[in-house]
């Protein structure tokens, strides 16, 4: 390896080894391998631009292994970008560093997304790949012609959403997806051999990959590898045989540096190994000079790209795209003439009925299903498939990935250009938690549809019931968890969920026909989070609070009460999380101290008594369910008029 080419993969190590020391936490060994790699993907491919982070047709640069996020830090300093700068580096892993212990995309422009729990890196990149692909096929190769680079290692790849992931790319063939896997052959419990022995270059070919690998500390060998990734049209998984912490005279290779610093003594060996003279944190101004020098052939490709779309016949339509524009959504109309016809409809049916319009209107929307498209009702007039020949889709067969999907639609959003919606049931939303959890964290606007909410799917059993799963959603912060009661409340949330940029919304739909409870669409009611739709007309003893199916049990039930002469507003409730974000006024005019508070859902009651307090009454299901008929099952579990008046009548007396 030519001495300058060695020495400027040196810095990152150097950075990488001082960093972790100084934090006393960190991983160095994964930069100090893939260093190599990483100096020759900046050097001779990738297409960035430092001073225009977002700009649209730059490669996207995916660390999955974001516990070597120092490798990210590194290369994006060393490349001249404003941040992080060398404090930044020097405060690696402290409160309010942008430099934090895995990559976040909220903290630093060039990290493409937040990384750290392994394979979802991966996962994201492969919805990064299909939204370049999609956005070129409507825009043309003039505005999006990029690639998404993944550096991966060994635990990214055992994980069960590799499969998922490399399974969708496969079959869609997305040639400008190329894997840097950091093939070490190390895990933090040692070698890799403890646990596992399977061929992965193998695995990857029989899902429809190209596969190659190099001697990832020989530039000459890694471009030749890279090389054929470039020119294969499949995805590429370039094995990139390396050697753990290289340099570290006496860990190189072993666990030893996957988790730890290196300490004091093993950094100065380290220093000596590499001919590293310098002192910790100081970079020579002609390595510096020439990383920069990498950002400014993506300045001229960059410049070059902006001439092009000055005069491009589309270029509002992309601005619009890239900006998540929304300004076209009006519902106005369909709730209107739901309104005025009153269907008697569930739920995910009546989000089907709002996706027929919302799709048509949004051109950025782009949908699909785990292997349930008829039953999700995800699939629309405007979106047709997306295939590997045909990229302009905009409803994608997901398959029975769950987990994939939703870190797919992570990186679509990611991306940009496109909002991203995906169905599968809500008991599976377990498969995808910590895909979802990611939606959150990065602050992304990816739309959840869960059908089959409660026990009111009936037959299939527990195994198919949510119970817990609504409000362990509602738990996580900066997930919106609607729950709608008909078809106009349907309507409205998917207005929210489209309006909100600045996090995921997951819409939990029934898939049995509820009866019109909503008149009034001069406003979206939903929007407060919950709302009195049925006053009390006696004087008020109770406020049913109640969300999904549970809202018609509800006004049942205040029927029967203002029989018995006891007043009772019916509030509906389809998004605690807004409801939550009111100021004190309204949540006490809605929810009075002076009246019995009663909350039904069906599902777990845990949580509600935030809303009833300790002396209100819990109406829900608090074990899992069981094999039967609808019917049957609300009456087994007490979810009926006739078996929740007389608990309520005997409450207050």
């Amino acid at each position: 390896m030519a001495e300058n080419e060695r020495q400027l993969a040196n810095a990152i190590r150097a950075l990488a080894m001082d960093a972790v020391q100084a934090a006393k936490s960190g991983h160095p060994g994964m930069p100090m391998g893939m260093a190599d790699v990483a100096t020759v993907l900046y050097s001779d491919y990738l297409k960035f631009d430092p001073d225009a982070p977002g700009w649209p047709d730059r490669d996207r640069f995916v660390l999955s292994a974001g516990h070597g996020s120092m490798l990210a830090y590194a290369t994006l300093h060393l490349a001249g970008y404003a941040k992080p700068d060398i404090e930044d580096i020097r405060n690696f892993r402290q409160l309010h560093s942008p430099c934090a212990g895995h990559p976040e995309n909220i903290e630093l422009d060039g990290v493409e997304c937040t990384t750290g729990p392994l394979g979802q890196g991966l996962g994201m990149a492969v919805g990064m790949a299909i939204a370049e692909r999609h956005l070129n096929a409507r825009f043309g190769d003039e505005l999006v012609d990029h690639h998404t680079w993944v550096v991966a290692g060994d635990g990214c790849l055992m994980e069960g959403i590799n499969h998922e992931a490399i399974g969708l790319a496969g079959h869609l063939r997305l040639g400008r997806l190329i894997v840097l896997w950091d093939d070490n052959n190390i895990t933090i419990d040692g070698e890799t051999g403890l646990s596992t022995s399977e061929d992965i270059p193998a695995r990857y070919a029989a899902t429809g990959w190209h596969t190659v690998s190099c001697d990832g500390h020989d530039p000459a060998d890694i471009r030749r590898a890279i090389d054929a990734a470039l020119a294969d049209p499949r995805p590429s998984l370039v094995a990139c045989k390396t050697l753990i912490g290289f340099g570290a005279p006496n860990k190189q290779g072993t666990s030893a540096t996957h988790g730890a610093p290196l300490g004091e003594d093993e950094v100065a060996a380290t220093r000596k190994e590499l001919g590293w003279e310098h002192a910790p944190f100081e970079i020579p101004e002609a390595i510096k000079s020439a990383w920069e020098g990498f950002g400014r052939r993506g300045k001229e490709s960059h410049n070059e790209w902006k001439e092009r779309i000055k005069s491009h016949s589309n270029k509002t339509e992309f601005k619009s795209a890239l900006d998540g524009d929304t300004s076209a959504l009006d519902i106005s109309a369909h709730v209107k003439k739901l309104s005025e016809e009153q269907p008697k409809v569930a739920t995910r049916k009546a989000s089907e009925m709002a996706l027929t319009v919302l799709t048509e209107q949004l051109p950025s929307m782009v949908g699909g299903s785990a292997d349930l498209t008829g039953s999700n009702n995800t699939k629309t007039a405007s979106t047709n498939p997306m295939t590997a020949n045909d990229y302009s889709g905009r409803y994608i067969y997901y398959g029975i990935r769950e987990f994939g999907m939703a870190a797919a639609m992570n990186g679509m959003a990611l991306h940009g250009g496109i909002i991203p919606y995906g169905g599968t049931f809500l008991v599976f939303a377990d498969y995808c938690r910590n895909a979802i959890r990611l939606s959150a964290i990065q602050q992304k606007r990816v739309i959840y549809v869960m059908t089959h909410d409660s026990i009111g799917l009936g037959e299939d059993g527990p195994t198919h019931q949510p119970v817990e799963h609504l409000q362990s959603l509602r738990a996580m912060p900066n997930l919106r968890v609607f729950r709608p009661c008909d078809a106009i409340e349907t309507a409205e949330c998917w207005e929210l969920a489209i309006q909100h940029d600045s996090g995921p919304s997951l819409l939990a739909l029934s898939r049995q026909g509820l009866p019109p409870l909503r008149h009034d669409v001069t406003f979206n009611h939903c929007e407060r989070g919950a709302y009195r739709l049925r006053a009390a007309e006696s004087a008020r003893k109770v406020v049913l609070v109640a969300t999904g199916s549970e809202v018609s049990l509800a006004t049942e039930i205040a029927g029967k009460l203002e029989a018995e002469g006891q007043g009772a507003d019916v509030v509906s409730m389809p998004s605690t999380n807004l409801f939550d974000a009111q100021d004190a006024a309204y949540r006490n005019d809605l929810l009075p101290s002076n009246a019995l508070i009663v909350s039904i859902e069906a599902g777990s009651t845990y949580g509600w008594e935030r809303y009833t307090g300790r002396d209100g009454l819990r109406f829900g299901v608090d074990s899992f369910g069981a094999s039967a008929p609808i019917s049957d099952l609300f009456n087994h579990f007490g979810l009926t008029a006739d078996k929740i008046t007389p608990q309520i009548l005997a409450k207050i007396g």
